[in-house]
């Protein structure tokens, strides 16, 4: 059996080949070959973050670089992010930019809000890290 960072690993490797394809947490877990809810639980402990949010972000982060250093229409951009509507690509992309998409593009700075996540380090979570301090302060 793999270790879950191994794991971890292989579902971000799939992620990050598949940004622009119609992926969700059902086709990740059978492209791994683990439960979602085992997947999502140890991606959340590796990471802090859910799968479903990394995903979500790394779409939008890799679409605000797209607006910004690409003259792609906003539709086709929030189709290859993975929308159905621009509505929806707007709305969603607002809510972690703070700026609609065409405004982002007109003030032509890229700066990420999800990277890639590197699996180099352990991640120990905030609250194991807060029980250790509290054992080792009693």
């Amino acid at each position: 059996m793999k270790s879950q960072k191994e794991v971890v690993k292989k579902v971000i490797d799939y992620i990050e080949k598949n940004l622009e394809e119609e992926i969700n947490l059902d086709n990740i877990s059978k492209n791994i070959g683990y439960s979602k809810f085992y997947l999502n639980r140890i991606f959340t402990a590796h990471t802090g973050i859910t799968m479903y949010r990394y995903l979500h972000s790394r779409r939008l982060t890799v679409a605000a670089e797209k607006l910004v250093k690409t003259d792609k229409p906003i539709t086709q951009i929030a189709y290859e992010a993975g929308y159905d509507t621009q509505q929806s690509f707007s709305y969603a992309f607002k809510q972690m930019y703070l700026y609609p998409p065409k405004i982002f593009r007109d003030i032509g700075v890229f700066m990420p809000k999800q990277n890639r996540i590197s699996m180099r380090r352990s991640y120990i979570p905030s609250y194991k890290f807060t029980a250790q301090i509290k054992e080792i302060a009693a």
